[in-house]
């Protein structure tokens, strides 16, 4: 059974830095691309970023890009999106996704962990 578990979230003040982590499990890690969404209050969802199956290509939101940077290793099957000079509109749920390319409804989700930046 696939599993993809978040952790790292947490209260951080403006332009602080957070690196979220995703364990991943049950489904052959690199054959799938890793995506970050994030859910904010009162807004739709987005995606935050995308990682392809073996790192190939990585691509970044325009409100992220210089800022948060996506990674995985295949040796632990591990995700990460680090964050940093966060700000407020940062805030929200932020999901661990899987599937087979970078595509907008993946197959797999996590939990989620909550990111909130606030003074």
């Amino acid at each position: 059974q696939a599993q993809l578990v978040e952790s790292g979230g947490g209260l951080v003040p403006p332009g602080g830095s957070l690196r979220l982590s995703c364990a991943a499990s049950g489904f052959p890690f690199d054959n799938y691309a890793i995506a970050w969404f994030r859910q904010a209050p009162g807004k739709e969802r987005e995606e935050v970023s995308c990682i392809t199956h073996r790192g190939g290509s990585t691509h970044y939101a325009d409100s992220v890009k210089g800022r948060f940077t996506i990674s995985r290793d295949s040796a632990t099957k591990m995700a990460y999106l680090q964050m940093n000079i966060l700000n407020p509109e940062d805030t929200g749920i932020y999901y661990c996704t899987a599937d087979h390319t970078c595509r907008e409804n993946p197959r797999y989700w996590g939990p989620g962990t909550q990111v909130t930046v606030s003074s």
